[in-house]
């Protein structure tokens, strides 16, 4: 019997090792979604017998029975396609399971996306939860980076090039901002995380054929039985539940991946001003020590946008209940909670041990044999030599500096108008990081 006779398990992860035994990644597989499932529609069932619309014997009977070690997932998975979505299968089983005097209460009034979208958000809920767990993580680390740091100088960077200098301390608090961008955006669709209850178009009307005098009132009960937000109306097609949950685990991602992003630059082994806890081997190269954490986080932001892009396109859903769009969101959103939930355990392990060299950082300052701090210079000296003149001498020093490898100091002191000038003072990169520390500070009180 050949290899391909006995196909890996899906839920391996062997293409996604970002992800791979990541909480998250328990928290939305096969087997959570089965048990989301269940859950959604034992809870109906509970739901409509504190109502009085079900026999409370038929409220225990169900929840009894959907139990998730008592259904086949694989099964499961192979005959959803016959009715497009698992839960047409689920419930033919839930029923059996439950037997003949309530099994009629499974799954009573309502439809399948009911029951779907329902799941979706309960382990959108428990990953979410996870991943604000690694985010609170992430921005403890980071905040004790950047008071640690708050006057640590170092080369401040744009378009590639050394600009002038800032202090690590800003750029930590600056990793920090973002991450609680992301936390506060993460906590508020967690907490609007609605349950979906409207029946077959959105109306609600089975649950009032089956004998309920106020429909709303079963939806709000439901919502409540399961922990969820109670939905002002029916969300089958009217879908900012997913495209809130999208655009906030899309900007989580974004987030982290500023961070890697830094990390990855500044870890270089030119630079090596950062380095992570612990490298990744490399299978041709003993010496190398990879930065694996921002790697794998930048991977992620980078999928995350495409699959945040094709959840607003589900948006566009036509009639009470469409016929694709809904059905289009399962995999991306599970990809893109997987993708935030590996990102932020990986940023929150990388920020917690991420090491510092500060005497590096010191040491770049001088890469430019003292241009870095061009601009105080010419702030400074305008006022000694007129404008004009300022800017001739300093053209003419910043030439004479590369060309010849000197300071840029030992060339300015040659100068006789700038005897009196305290050129040690302005010189200095780590006298001219502005209001860094206090900017550092003020970011730094957030909470």
């Amino acid at each position: 019997m050949t290899a391909l006779s006995h196909p890996a398990p899906s839920e391996a992860g062997l293409l996604s090792p970002g992800q791979a035994g990541s909480p998250a990644a328990g928290a939305t597989g096969d087997a959570a979604f089965l048990a989301a499932l269940l859950e959604a529609e034992a809870a109906l069932t509970r739901a409509q017998a504190a109502l009085g619309l079900a026999p409370a014997e038929a409220a225990e009977a169900v929840t009894a029975a959907a139990v998730p070690d008592r259904f086949d997932v694989h099964a499961l998975a192979r005959r959803a396609a016959g009715g497009g979505n698992p839960v047409i299968p689920l419930v033919a089983d839930l029923t059996a399971a439950v037997g003949g005097t309530y099994g009629p209460y499974v799954h009573r009034g309502a439809t399948s996306q009911d029951i779907m979208d329902t799941a979706t958000m309960l382990v959108a809920a428990r990953a979410l939860d996870l991943v604000l767990a690694d985010l609170d993580r992430t921005e403890g680390a980071l905040a004790r980076l950047a008071a640690a740091h708050r006057a640590t100088p170092m080369p401040g960077r744009t378009l590639s090039q050394h600009a002038v200098p800032t202090t690590f301390g800003l750029k930590a608090a600056g990793w920090r901002s973002l991450v609680l961008d992301a936390r506060d955006r993460l906590r508020a669709v967690r907490a609007a995380l609605p349950a979906q209850l409207g029946g077959a178009a959105g109306t609600l009307a089975a649950f009032g054929a089956y004998g309920a005098d106020d429909p709303p009132a079963l939806a709000a009960a439901y919502a409540r039985e399961l922990g969820l937000a109670e939905p002002p109306l029916p969300w089958h097609t009217l879908r900012t539940p997913v495209a809130d949950l999208a655009g906030a685990l899309a900007l989580t991602t974004g987030a982290l991946g500023k961070l890697a992003a830094d990390v990855l630059t500044l870890a270089r082994t030119e630079i090596a001003e950062l380095a992570e806890p612990s490298g990744g081997g490399s299978s041709a190269m003993p010496h190398k020590a990879n930065p694996v954490r921002s790697t794998l986080i930048a991977a992620a932001a980078r999928r995350a946008p495409q699959l945040a892009a094709s959840l607003f396109g589900c948006l566009v859903a036509e009639d009470e209940r469409p016929a694709g769009a809904w059905h289009a969101e399962w995999e991306p959103l599970r990809d893109l909670l997987r993708l935030a939930g590996a990102a932020a355990h990986q940023a929150a392990d990388l920020a917690e041990g991420l090491r510092v060299d500060a005497s590096a950082m010191r040491d770049h300052l001088g890469v430019t044999h003292g241009l870095i701090v061009s601009e105080r210079l010419s702030v400074a000296l305008a006022p000694v030599l007129g404008r004009a003149r300022a800017k001739e001498l300093l053209t003419e020093a910043a030439r004479r500096a590369y060309a010849e490898g000197l300071p840029l100091v030992d060339v300015l002191r040659e100068q006789p108008e700038l005897r009196d000038v305290d050129l040690a003072s302005l010189t200095d990169p780590a006298e001219y990081t502005g209001s860094a520390a206090t900017l550092t500070d003020r970011a730094l009180e957030r909470r």
